[in-house]
């Protein structure tokens, strides 16, 4: 019997720092995972941009839930190579999230994630290589299909202005 997936909000809890910045999740599947993270004058650099540091812990942070979710049973991951490109700077509102994986393998699963900003603009890309760690002389199957997705009951209240408002919340491929 499959497990059931845990809820976006456990999901983000099982990342600490992760929760202390603020990130939270919209949806999570193995298709695709998507969150956000607001502008907040205690994320800033100078002159208010929101630090590359919060851009970079929320790629990280959503890319690893993607690639969690695409894990085999048994199971667990980490970040091994991440590699992050900035586009434009964020000064208010938030930074919209989402990750897709380009590879699952037997050892590696590799994702993308698209950093856009409340207008829909990109804000950067990150692409991370996420190991697929087993246990120690365990066997490893591949999980059968989950369902379709994990939402939570409020996205961020940005997104009814984003481009696509009203649109099904399901992630394309």
């Amino acid at each position: 019997m499959t497990e059931p997936l845990p809820a976006a909000e456990e999901l983000v809890g099982l990342m600490p720092h992760a929760a202390a910045m603020g990130v939270t999740l919209d949806r999570a599947s193995a298709e695709g995972v998507r969150g956000w993270v607001a502008w907040a004058p205690d994320r800033c650099t100078v002159g208010g941009v929101l630090h590359g540091g919060v851009l970079m812990t929320l790629a990280d942070s959503v890319g690893a839930v993607c690639a969690y979710l695409n894990l085999p049973s048994g199971a667990t991951t980490s970040t091994v190579e991440s590699k992050t490109s900035f586009f434009r700077a964020v000064r208010s509102g938030a930074v919209h999230a989402t990750s897709r994986p380009l590879h699952v393998g037997r050892s590696f699963i590799v994702v993308q994630t698209d950093l856009t900003d409340d207008s829909g603009k990109p804000v950067g890309q990150t692409t991370q290589t996420q190991a697929v760690l087993r246990a120690a002389g365990s066997e490893v199957h591949r999980v059968p299909e989950q369902p379709a997705d994990v939402s939570i009951a409020q996205p961020h209240p940005s997104a009814a202005a984003a481009p696509g408002a009203g649109q099904s919340n399901a992630l394309s491929p």
